[in-house]
């Protein structure tokens, strides 16, 4: 099968408690590792607002991990996600080369220095 990079956003439960999200989010991990998916970043995103009550829930845990791997990958990880009780959402998609080139760009902190740069470059003159 074709190796792809991959995204998923997941949105835990607020009543967990910090070790309890961690524990979590090892288990996703160790899930990808175990069908031979290399982990390239994780994100916590921490607890927000969400924009509409799931499961009379009004705030969640949020998490991001990058990652690539073969396309049964998603599957198992996707069935792990609606077994766990303490995943209220879940979002995986694929990434094309041009979100991988941005999501790179994002993790060096390259977003904002044109920008950063234009904006000193107008206060010096």
């Amino acid at each position: 099968m074709e190796v792809r990079n991959y995204e998923t956003v997941f949105i835990l439960t607020p009543v967990l408690n910090e070790a309890q999200v961690q524990e979590t989010i090892e288990k996703f991990s160790q899930v990808l590792k175990e069908n031979s998916a290399d982990i390239i970043n994780t994100e916590n995103w921490g607890l927000k607002k969400l924009a509409y009550p799931i499961q009379k829930k009004s705030t969640g845990y949020y998490h991001l991990i990058e990652f690539t791997g073969a396309g049964n990958v998603v599957d198992q990880l996707e069935l792990a996600f609606r077994r766990d009780e303490r995943i209220i959402r879940f979002l995986t998609t694929v990434l094309d080369k041009h979100a991988v080139s941005y999501n790179q760009r994002r993790r060096n902190g390259e977003m904002n220095q044109q920008k950063a740069q234009k904006q000193s470059d107008a206060v010096a003159q």
